[in-house]
């Protein structure tokens, strides 16, 4: 993938054509409408390599023209937009007590958003045969609706190695996964490719594409579900580390004399400032979860005293850890997301301050710490982000027409 400060440019290496359709692509759904000699001028191609890039791009219903605009100097331009309209990308997330599905074009428009209930069972045979059906499912909805699907990136709450294999998912009981192999034979080979990766990478993702601070090229974003990790994006690319492991901020440990953690430490950042820490409890239901947080929402509105005191501990204790990672990182963003969303109006005090304290940087090095607004389906919607960024990459859906 090509980038550079100034857009995108025309790449010099072998597959020129794909991936100057790529650098066309990205041009018109970063500047759409645009004309021709916009995209001519702003990449360095040439304007007959760019007319014929764009008459392959509009046969594959990727890009379309939308007609002539006269406010412009010079002659009126035809102007082009994306199309996609046969196309769909598909992203789910798997959590411990439900599957959510997200389904957009090939502009980021949400085509379906599914969540339902699923059980991990007792071996991942077991669950993926339980995911299976439900992609099948929204599989056949595009397939009803017309759209070729371009590809499942699957979230998963765990370590993903770069190879996406999980090796361990420990509030689903899973280790040593190869989920996508696993699912792919559940859809009996579908015919798109299957990616998986840690939810919070992917959630991250959806920001950069979707979010409030989308286009962002230094963001960080924290899960706020039964665990605690953060996926991070740098110089505009989402940064998994040596193996794939990179993010697990809920594991550094803020007081060794602190509260037992599911990992067996004690002290950890998701054991002091996660939801269990809200709800003052260990081991809370993922059924339970949803009406406690709306009971602690309903009594810090009204000022309870307790509710109060506990949120601006939880948000202390998470503000040490967001300057943790503003100090390594110097984000422009940090977001909260899951579970801490609700929470943010008594959570964020809390944070500003233990940030004054804690970061070198004078205000906080710029970053600004704010609350999703993207739902609880952002790592879901990051799946399809995914394989959306693998078409702006090149992997084109069709045959690449030869060059004459």
């Amino acid at each position: 993938m090509i980038t550079s400060t100034t857009g995108p440019q025309p790449a010099d290496f072998a597959d020129v054509r794909a991936t100057n359709l790529a650098v066309v692509l990205r041009f018109v759904r970063e500047h759409a409408p645009c004309s021709r000699a916009d995209i001519a001028a702003s990449t360095g191609l040439n304007k007959a390599t760019v007319s014929s890039l764009v008459a392959d791009l509009i046969d594959r219903r990727l890009v379309r023209e939308t007609g002539l605009t006269e406010n412009r100097v010079g002659r009126p331009a035809t102007m082009l937009v994306l199309d996609g309209s046969p196309y769909a990308a598909i992203g789910v997330e798997i959590n411990v007590d439900s599957v959510s599905a997200v389904a957009t074009g090939l502009a980021g428009e949400r085509l379906l958003t599914w969540r339902r209930s699923f059980s991990a069972g007792d071996s991942v045979n077991q669950g993926m045969a339980g995911v299976g059906a439900i992609v099948r499912r929204v599989v056949s909805r595009m397939a009803k609706e017309e759209r070729q699907v371009l590809g499942l990136a699957v979230a998963v709450p765990g370590l993903v190695d770069v190879q996406g294999t999980v090796r361990i998912a420990p509030n689903l009981g899973w280790r040593d996964a190869d989920i996508g192999g696993d699912l792919a034979k559940a859809l009996r080979d579908p015919g798109f490719p299957i990616q998986v990766d840690n939810d919070a990478n992917l959630a991250a993702l959806a920001e950069q594409r979707f979010g409030a601070h989308s286009g962002a090229s230094d963001l960080v974003y924290l899960t706020g579900e039964i665990g605690v990790g953060a996926g991070v994006i740098l110089d505009g690319r989402l940064r998994r580390g040596g193996l794939g492991y990179s993010g697990e901020i809920g594991h550094v440990q803020l007081d060794p004399e602190g509260p037992e953690c599911h990992c067996g430490r004690r002290g950890c950042l998701e054991a002091m400032a996660g939801i269990g820490a809200v709800l003052q409890s260990k081991d809370p239901s993922p059924a339970e979860i949803q009406v406690e947080i709306e009971e602690v929402v309903r009594l810090a509105r009204a000022g309870d005293p307790g509710t109060v005191a506990t949120l601006d501990s939880v948000g202390a204790n998470l503000g040490k850890g967001v300057s943790i990672l503003v100090n390594l990182l110097n984000p422009e963003v940090l977001i909260l997301g899951g579970y801490y969303v609700p929470l943010a109006p008594w959570l964020l005090p809390a944070i500003q301050e233990e940030l004054a304290d804690r970061v070198i940087a004078a205000e906080a090095g710029g970053c600004q710490v704010v609350a999703s607004t993207l739902g609880h389906d952002a790592a879901a919607l990051g799946g399809a982000a995914r394989v959306l960024d693998s078409i702006d990459s090149g992997r084109l859906p069709g045959g690449f027409a030869r060059i004459p």
